[in-house]
């Protein structure tokens, strides 16, 4: 069971530890400049921190909560994303600003090579059955698929027009569904795993910045970042069933271990809006603090921990009373929570 949430803030160069059990601070690692997202291994004992200045991965010991060390990348690559195998074998880095992705192996703590994949790669889904990695270029209108044993470039899988920054991968590892933001209204992209082929694409609302599924695979939600709304997808017929009214620029939404709730962050309004799952209605906003950008669930769906970027702090949100908690104080620019490993491109 997780204990602790881990905070990269991008401001201040650091990652806050909060004890989830107290909801207090524990202490801040320094890190390298601009920590912009944190993966956790599957066994918890590791963290891996993208440092998009500094040009590094840093290593933490979540068993002492201790900086281990900084893992280079090329000079320049801006590292923006990490993506841990579910072996726990590698890690696998999208570096913004150098057209390649990192491999990190895990038991050295060293970098094994670079796979160049094109301009600009800002995220990484790797499904559960763990063979391969899909690349998420914020440009052009291709999905780049990295064969994890090999570490190569299998093929680029043509999507949607560009400004793509997210995708997620079905539990049963059979399609991948890529955001695209360039399309006008937005679509989504549906790629089979299996053949590496685009299906079909799907209307969703204005600049979809993240997209979650259900427990079970049977709904995607996509949070449209250029309206107000949460677009519902059924994965079995990949047609849109629903656009749901939420708060100003949703930027992120969790789904809850259950499967009943969708909490969505709107960064605009300052608000998390909860989605109920079953009737794909919306039930109520909670105030959170200013600029909230991304949450976390804990395991045991008890409670969401929300990152809010302009208040320098994270709120604590009660999932079955729908009722903030607490607010804590961590670094400058709290800009991503990371509690358990991510499975399947979850962010």
């Amino acid at each position: 069971m997780a204990k602790r949430a881990y905070v990269a803030n991008y401001g201040s160069g650091n990652v806050s530890v909060i004890d989830i059990q107290t909801n207090t601070w524990i202490t801040d690692i320094s890190v390298g400049s601009e920590p912009r997202h944190t993966a956790i291994t599957p066994d918890g004992k590791r963290a891996y921190v993208a440092n998009f200045l500094s040009d590094t991965v840093s290593v933490i010991d979540i068993q002492t909560n201790t900086w281990i060390k900084d893992i280079p990348v090329v000079s320049g690559n801006r590292p923006d994303f990490v993506a841990i195998t579910p072996d726990g074998k590698r890690a696998y880095v999208a570096n913004f600003g150098n057209f390649s992705v990192s491999v990190i192996d895990i038991q050295t703590n060293t970098k094994v090579t670079d796979i160049t994949v094109g301009a600009v790669p800002q995220t990484i889904a790797i499904p559960s059955d763990g063979k391969r990695a899909y690349v998420i270029r914020e440009v052009d209108n291709v999905c780049p698929v990295i064969d994890i044993q090999t570490n190569t470039l299998i093929t680029n899988v043509p999507i949607g027009s560009p400004y793509h920054n997210h995708a997620i991968i079905t539990p049963n590892s059979k399609r991948a569904y890529v955001l695209n933001g360039g399309d006008g209204s937005g679509t989504v992209s549906v790629i089979d795993i299996q053949t590496n082929t685009k299906i079909t694409d799907i209307t969703v609302g204005s600049g979809p910045a993240q997209i979650a599924i259900t427990p079970g695979g049977k709904r995607a939600y996509v949070a449209n970042g250029g309206s107000t709304d949460v677009s519902v997808i059924d994965i079995q017929t990949n047609t849109k069933l629903t656009d749901i009214t939420v708060g100003s620029t949703p930027v992120h939404v969790a789904i809850t271990p259950n499967g009943k709730r969708a909490l969505v962050v709107n960064r605009a309004s300052d608000t998390v809006s909860v989605i109920d799952v079953q009737t794909n209605t919306w039930i109520t906003d909670i105030p959170v603090g200013i600029g909230p950008r991304h949450t976390a669930i804990t395991p045991d769906g008890k409670l969401a921990y929300v990152a809010n970027f302009s208040s320098d702090n994270v709120s604590v949100i009660d999932v079955q009373t729908n009722t903030k908690l607490t607010d804590i104080t961590v670094g400058s620019g709290p800009f991503h929570i990371a509690i358990s490993f991510a499975k399947n491109g979850e962010l």
